[in-house]
């Protein structure tokens, strides 16, 4: 049975990753901090506090991958002690898993590494494929994302593994019914009618389907062509006031409050967030995974939340 480590594997994307991996006919370790016994066959949990070498290296030894999911929610205020916990739980896990490697006798075959599609410069203009701009704008007050999502890759690349192939996963929001999910939360909103455009609405929102992440995944760990960053988002991405308009007809509310940008910042400031989520323009296609043969199972908005909202 072939076998893959998945770190970050107890949050939303890593249980809904670890159910397809155990489909395909996988053996999974996860490496967690709070590691439990388990009896689902093919599941192990190892601990690790994602930061030092102990005894979890073993488990990397002639592995077909490394997936490393780690990294805190970035829904908080961005103050000074979020800003350096975000940034090392994204940054340290990276380095241990690349020290780890570098000791291996046999080491994975590919390390997927997390990362975001918000790297890209925020723009209303063409999307952004691999080759997107990387840059920082005012308007939409991301220079802290870049710099989190440059040093992030930055720790994948650096990382002494010259025999694995390493991929970058510049992933955009995920959909799923997961309580960490964006998707109940905008359904929420839409059924108690405040599902109306944020903002001016013209911001563009990448996306991808929870399953079809979790099948990109397997296509990339299974596909030795691709390397380096991959956009990990759905070929479809749509202005803010468009997915809204399209939550709205799913759930069967034909209106919805705006939220004038003014209400986005008291709204953020009192839920502890901050508005760069909702207004940055995030417009990325996934042009190496398509043109590497993968097809989308939810390649709209509409056909991934009509198939959310069944569940």
């Amino acid at each position: 049975m072939k076998r893959i480590v998945l770190a970050g594997g107890t949050g939303f994307l890593g249980r809904a990753l670890v159910k397809h991996l155990q489909g395909s006919g996988y053996a999974v370790s996860i490496l967690s901090r709070t590691p439990r016994s388990t009896h689902e066959p093919g599941i192990r949990e190892i601990a690790w506090d994602a930061r030092t070498l102990g005894d979890w290296t073993s488990e990397l030894e002639g592995a077909q991958a490394i997936i490393n999911l780690c990294g805190r929610s970035v829904n908080c205020r961005y103050n000074s002690e979020n800003r350096q916990l975000i940034l090392d739980s994204r940054v340290q896990p990276t380095r241990a898993i690349g020290a780890a490697i570098a000791r291996c006798q046999r080491p994975p075959l590919v390390w997927l590494n997390a990362s975001t599609a918000t790297i890209y410069q925020h723009t209303f203009g063409p999307a952004w494929d691999e080759a997107g701009v990387i840059a920082a704008s005012p308007d939409s007050r991301d220079a802290f994302s870049i710099h989190v999502a440059t040093e992030w890759e930055r720790a994948l690349n650096e990382a002494d593994a010259p025999v694995t192939r390493k991929v970058a996963l510049r992933t955009a929001m995920v959909l799923g019914p997961g309580a960490n999910s964006v998707f109940p939360m905008l359904r929420r909103l839409a059924r108690c009618g405040l599902g109306g455009k944020m903002g001016s609405g013209r911001q563009f929102v990448s996306w991808i389907h929870e399953a079809d992440f979790c099948r990109a995944i397997e296509w990339i760990v299974s596909h030795h062509e691709l390397s380096g960053v991959v956009n990990v988002a759905a070929p479809n991405p749509v202005p803010n006031e468009a997915m809204m308009k399209t939550f709205r007809q799913v759930v069967g509310i034909p209106f919805g409050l705006p939220a004038a940008r003014w209400m986005l910042e008291i709204g953020a400031f009192l839920l502890r967030t901050e508005t760069e989520l909702i207004i940055k323009s995030r417009r990325v296609v996934p042009k190496r995974l398509t043109e590497s043969g993968f097809t989308f199972d939810f390649p709209t908005l509409r056909s991934a939340l009509e198939n959310l909202n069944a569940e």
